[in-house]
C-alpha cells in the first residue's frame, strides 16, 4: 500500500524573539494544522493520527494540544516525537509507515516550535546543590563526544578544509534563492500578518565578512538563527487519495541513521545513501533537494558527500535564508520540497541532521 501528501503548509519562519514570541505551541501549530486539512479537502472526522515533532518544548504531548485546538475530534489521540532537528522529518515517514501497514488511511504529520516559548532548564543535584541553569542536555553518555554544535561544525569545516569563504558564499546565495523565489500558492499560512520568511535579506560578502565569530570559522552569518515555526503535511492511503480525486506527490522512501556523535553534520550523507538505496535511485535521479543549512559547511559536506548536484539544491535558499525552528525544520524542508515537485515533477530529497550524530532523509516523487 502507497502512501501520498495530499496537502502542505507551513507558517512563516519568524527568528526567536520576532512576531510570533507570545504564541504558544498550539496557537502557532493550530492554524497550519487547520489549513492543511481544509487544503487537502479532508474532513477534520477523517483524521486517525496527527504526529507532531517538538525538541524544546516543556514536555507533556504537543500533538494533542495542537489536535485539540484544531478542533480535530476528541478521538484522535495525537504522537509527540523528539528526535530533535530530525524529528519533522520523523514524523512524515512515521505516518507513511502508518498508512502503507493499513492502520491508518489519514495521518496529519510535521512540527511546530516556539524557540522564543522554551521553557528554561535547571539541573538538579542530589547533593542539595542549588540548581543550575543549562542550554543543551546531553546527546552522547560520553561528554568529550559530545560537543557544542557550533564547535563540531568548525571541526568538521577543518577536517574537510572548507574555509570560511566558502561557507559565507553558500549563505550569501542561500539569502539571493530566497529574495528571488516567490513562495508558492498554499505554501506560507498568514499568522500575526508573516506571509513571508521575515530574517531573509540581501546579505553580501562584505556583511559575512564582518558577522560575528561564533566558533573559528562558524560565524551569525553562516550558521541559522533561531526561529519559531509550524510546518504540517497530510498522509493518505491510496484509497483516500482515489476518493478526493487528487494526484498528491508519493513518498517513496526514507531513513534515519546514526553517524559519530561528535561529527553528526555528517550524518546526512549516510542517511541519503540508505533512502536512495531503499527507493533504488541514484543521487542523479534527484530532480529537487531540500538540505538543511543549520551551518553552512553542514550543507556544503551534504552536497559534496551524497554527490548532489548543487544546482538542484535549496533552489528557493535554505534555513540560512529563513532560520531554524528545531523540531519543524524538517517538516519546513518537507512543505518546501512538496511545492517544488507540484510546480516542476521529478523526484525530490529532504535530508536534515541532528544532534547526537544522526540524521533522516525522506525521498518523494510526484
Amino acid at each position: 500500500m502507497s502512501a501520498y501528501i495530499i496537502a502542505a503548509c507551513r507558517s512563516a519562519v519568524v527568528p526567536r524573539g520576532g512576531a510570533f514570541a507570545a504564541l504558544s505551541l498550539d496557537a502557532l501549530g493550530a492554524p497550519v494544522l487547520r489549513a492543511v486539512l481544509a487544503q487537502a479537502g479532508v474532513d477534520p472526522a477523517q483524521v486517525d493520527e496527527v504526529i507532531v515533532s517538538n525538541a524544546i518544548g516543556g514536555g507533556g504531548n504537543p500533538a494533542r494540544l495542537v489536535a485539540l485546538a484544531a478542533g480535530l475530534p476528541e478521538t484522535v489521540a495525537g504522537l509527540s516525537i523528539d528526535r530533535q532537528c530530525a524529528g519533522g522529518l520523523d514524523a512524515l515517514l512515521l505516518a507513511s509507515a502508518l498508512v502503507e501497514s493499513g492502520a491508518a488511511q489519514v495521518v496529519v504529520a510535521g512540527g511546530v516550535e516556539s524557540y522564543s516559548r522554551r521553557p528554561l532548564r535547571l539541573r538538579t543535584f542530589a547533593d542539595g546543590r542549588a540548581p543550575e541553569p543549562y542550554d543543551q542536555p546531553p546527546f552522547t553518555p560520553w561528554p568529550d563526544r559530545d560537543p557544542d554544535m557550533a564547535m563540531a561544525a568548525d571541526a568538521l569545516a577543518q577536517s574537510l578544509g572548507v574555509t570560511r569563504s566558502e561557507q559565507d558564499t553558500w549563505a550569501t546565495h542561500s539569502h539571493a534563492k530566497a529574495l528571488a523565489a516567490q513562495p508558492c500558492d498554499g505554501e506560507i499560512i498568514e499568522i500575526e500578518g508573516q506571509i513571508i520568511d521575515p530574517f531573509t535579506r540581501r546579505l553580501t560578502p562584505a556583511l559575512a565578512a564582518r558577522a560575528k565569530v561564533v566558533s573559528g570559522t562558524i560565524t551569525a552569518a553562516n550558521m541559522a538563527v533561531a526561529a519559531d515555526g509550524a510546518a504540517f503535511c497530510v498522509v493518505v492511503s491510496e484509497k483516500i487519495r482515489r476518493q478526493l480525486s487528487c494526484d498528491g506527490i508519493a513518498i517513496l522512501g526514507g531513513a534515519t541513521m546514526g553517524h559519530a556523535p561528535d561529527m553528526p553534520a555528517l550524518a546526512p550523507v549516510a542517511a541519503i545513501r540508505s533512502a536512495l538505496e531503499k527507493t533504488r535511485l541514484s543521487a542523479h535521479d534527484i530532480t529537487r533537494a531540500e538540505i538543511m543549512e543549520a551551518f553552512a559547511v553542514q550543507a556544503i559536506a551534504c552536497v559534496r558527500g551524497a554527490r548532489l548536484d548543487p544546482e538542484r539544491v535549496n533552489t528557493g535558499g535554505g534555513a540560512l535564508a529563513r532560520g531554524h525552528p528545531i523540531g519543524a525544520s524538517g517538516a519546513v524542508n518537507a512543505v518546501r520540497l512538496f511545492h517544488e515537485l507540484r510546480k516542476t515533477g521529478g523526484t525530490g530529497l529532504a535530508a536534515i541532521a541532528a544532534a547526537g550524530g544522526i540524521a533522516t532523509a525522506l525521498v518523494l516523487g510526484a
